[in-house]
């Protein structure tokens, strides 16, 4: 982790959420918050660590993710401008999960003190907190109900379609922007990494989708569409 020095855009021109901050409670931020790097795989926080700060992600690619028996369980994949690390903030604990570094990415991180006082004083941010944890939830149940009940063809293009959704596709207009390990790929689709390859290639030979090792190029979106709602 890298303290960064030198200029970046602030907070509040990057995401809606910080737009209701009041020039006073802005200068206040200016004086709790600050802009950090982290390295690819570095951690950011670890699962039961008391929390201390929450954070916005800049630039670069964030996994939400638990410890599971044998393998990681990925939560959520951030992009930049996603906001990280609240929920433990407002209750006052722990993080209930971790935090690493997908590729190098900076982040801004406010301390918690701030943030809860943010969510006390100031009506209009604490409901865009509240719509933000909302949204949250709903996914977060949606994807524990396919990651149970689908069967692994299900899973797996959901999850290529969720990289599409999140991160977008290069140039070709076919290939995600990204290169995704096949372990983070199992993960994020609740199999092993042998399931998560050997599906990965009934695709490709299914004319679904191309691979050029860790690059994966979406051919029939509308296919895979079809294989995630029928699970």
């Amino acid at each position: 982790m890298t303290n960064l020095a030198g200029e970046i855009t602030p907070i509040w021109e990057l995401n809606p959420l910080w737009e209701t901050l009041t020039e006073e409670e802005r200068t206040r931020v200016l004086g709790k918050i600050e802009i950090v790097q982290y390295t690819k795989n570095e951690m950011i926080h670890f699962d039961g660590e008391e929390s201390s700060h929450m954070g916005m992600l800049i630039s670069g690619k964030i996994r939400i993710y638990k410890e599971g028996i044998g393998q990681k369980q990925i939560i959520r994949l951030l992009k930049p401008y996603d906001v990280y690390g609240y929920r433990a903030c407002i209750a006052n604990g722990p993080y209930n999960s971790n935090a690493s570094a997908f590729e190098d990415s900076v982040v801004y991180r406010l301390q918690r003190d701030e943030f809860v006082r943010l969510a006390k004083e100031n009506g209009a941010f604490c409901y865009g907190v509240m719509r933000m944890m909302a949204q949250d939830l709903a996914i977060s149940e949606i994807r524990t109900v396919n990651l149970t009940q689908k069967h692994i063809r299900g899973r797996l293009a959901e999850s290529l379609l969720q990289l599409v959704h999140k991160y977008g596709v290069e140039e070709d207009g076919q290939t995600l922007a990204m290169l995704l390990p096949r372990e983070d790929l199992a993960n994020m689709s609740n199999m092993t990494t042998s399931n998560a390859i050997r599906t990965l290639s009934q695709f490709a030979q299914e004319g679904l989708v191309a691979i050029n090792g860790r690059r994966i190029s979406i051919l029939n979106e509308k296919e895979l569409e079809k294989i995630s709602r029928l699970g």
